[in-house]
């Protein structure tokens, strides 16, 4: 069993597409490719440039719930522009408190300024239960081992003549 310890290697295990929306396009078209995919959030970015997120919280709370069409709204007028991000040397401990702190399930991954990946709570959640089920066989393969039986005794030279 792979422990997973750093950004680099979770990305290197899951090995997904990072799938990304422009700040032009609308919010249907962003709705769209997140139903798609399948994926809660979506990187905005204007050429290589890390802009923004859009998230499914972005749609409910500002398209939703203001009576707004999404058909006509630009990903940019509703997108979080203040972004937490990553590095792929970070730790998934890291990301977990990132992610509690500011209550957010998504976090994109940056090398220098260039998007390498996307990472969700799903991701650091499974990562953490996977150590600590690897952590849980270690303990108990030492408990067994330490409470074996005790192997028997050798036959032992009592009653023996030994000749020297």
């Amino acid at each position: 069993m792979e422990i997973v310890r750093t950004v680099r290697d979770l990305l290197r295990k899951r090995d997904v597409e990072v799938w990304t929306i422009g700040p032009e396009d609308t919010v249907y078209q962003a709705l769209q490719v997140m139903a798609d995919k399948n994926v809660g959030a979506l990187p905005v970015l204007e050429g290589e440039k890390l802009i923004g997120i859009f998230s499914e919280r972005d749609y409910a709370r500002k398209v939703i719930l203001h009576g707004r069409s999404s058909k006509e709204l630009l990903v940019k007028e509703i997108m979080s522009s203040r972004v937490a991000y990553v590095r792929p040397n970070q730790t998934i401990d890291d990301c977990m408190a990132l992610m509690t702190n500011l209550k957010i399930r998504h976090l994109p991954v940056l090398e220098g300024a260039k998007l390498v990946g996307m990472i969700s709570m799903r991701d650091v959640v499974e990562d953490i239960i996977s150590e600590q089920d690897f952590i849980i066989e270690q303990l108990v393969n030492y408990i067994q081992n330490e409470r074996s039986p005790v192997p028997p005794p050798t036959p032992s030279n009592e009653g023996c003549v030994c000749l020297g």
